[in-house]
């Protein structure tokens, strides 16, 4: 019976295609505020709909998971991933399937078809199942934008710089959690490894604070650049981070600690053997 009735509604569509085309595409174009061309939006609709409608008329029932949607499917997401990427709203992504309704709606009202208006429920429902879909797809896609660019700044936020030959000095601004930490070792180490240096600064003048997970953080990096064959010096000591750890408890051991950048670059190069007194400029010249 379903099947009857999406097989009419197909029929129905595809003898007012142009017209319903044409009000799906003004009615998506309006949403979307013209950030996509309507040459693109036509384009997109029209593949959307044939495909819609080939499916409709294969018989396929209400449920979208079936075989003749696979194809339909396909195209909803990839257009769903597209808008994600492009910074669209989940409102501006789904109303490019939802406004469907509105536009058969519409030219079924202007025929005066009382039966295709009352079998248009069945379509509606079927329709909101695409555009959750498309909705699922959208939120999927834009978790993972979030999830690169957050990745891009923790890189950006943790810039490895050589100072002098066979010196690094990796400055970190910000909390150190647990992720940013990771970050913080495997680029430090990999550049390690690139450069063949054999001593680190790690800077911390740019934190605002070390707690217990702060200070076990720049112990675990510390140790795994031991294990690469590289000392580090911990720089950036403020007054009140002394205290902090003092009072935590905290013990750094036989690590090197200094409490300004340019203190720890003088005791860094003055252990790759070279003599640093006078100006820092004309060292190692």
């Amino acid at each position: 019976m379903e099947a009857g009735i999406f097989t009419r509604i197909a029929q129905l569509c595809r003898a007012r295609e142009e017209r319903l085309s044409e009000r799906w595409r003004a009615l998506v174009s309006a949403s979307l505020g013209g950030r996509v061309p309507e040459t693109q939006v036509d384009k997109e609709q029209r593949e959307i709909l044939d495909v819609l409608l080939t499916a409709l008329a294969l018989g396929a029932g209400r449920d979208i998971e079936a075989e003749p949607y696979a194809e339909l499917r396909a195209l909803l997401m990839e257009l769903s991933r597209s808008r994600a990427q492009q910074g669209f709203s989940p409102r501006e992504t789904a109303i490019s399937v939802f406004a469907l309704k509105g536009a058969v709606l519409d030219v079924f009202d202007q025929d005066g078809d009382a039966e295709a208006f009352r079998e248009f429920v069945a379509f509606s429902q079927l329709i909101d199942e695409l555009a959750l879909l498309t909705f699922e797809t959208y939120a999927r896609a834009r978790e993972e934008v979030i999830s690169s660019q957050a990745e891009q700044l923790l890189e950006l936020a943790t810039p490895v710089v050589k100072v002098w030959d066979g010196v690094l000095a990796l400055p970190l601004v910000g909390t150190l959690g647990s992720a940013r930490a990771q970050v913080v070792m495997e680029k430090l180490l990999q550049t390690l490894v690139d450069t063949g240096s054999e001593h680190a600064i790690i800077d911390i003048t740019g934190v605002p604070a070390v707690d217990t997970q702060v200070a076990q953080h720049l112990l675990k990096t510390v140790m795994a650049a031991r294990l690469m064959g590289a000392e580090c010096i911990i720089s950036g000591i403020r007054p009140q981070i002394a205290q902090t750890i003092v009072a935590l408890g905290i013990e750094f051991g036989d690590i090197a600690t200094k409490g300004t950048l340019a203190d720890a670059l003088v005791l860094a190069i003055s252990r790759t053997g070279v003599s640093v007194g006078g100006d820092l400029t004309k060292r190692g010249r």
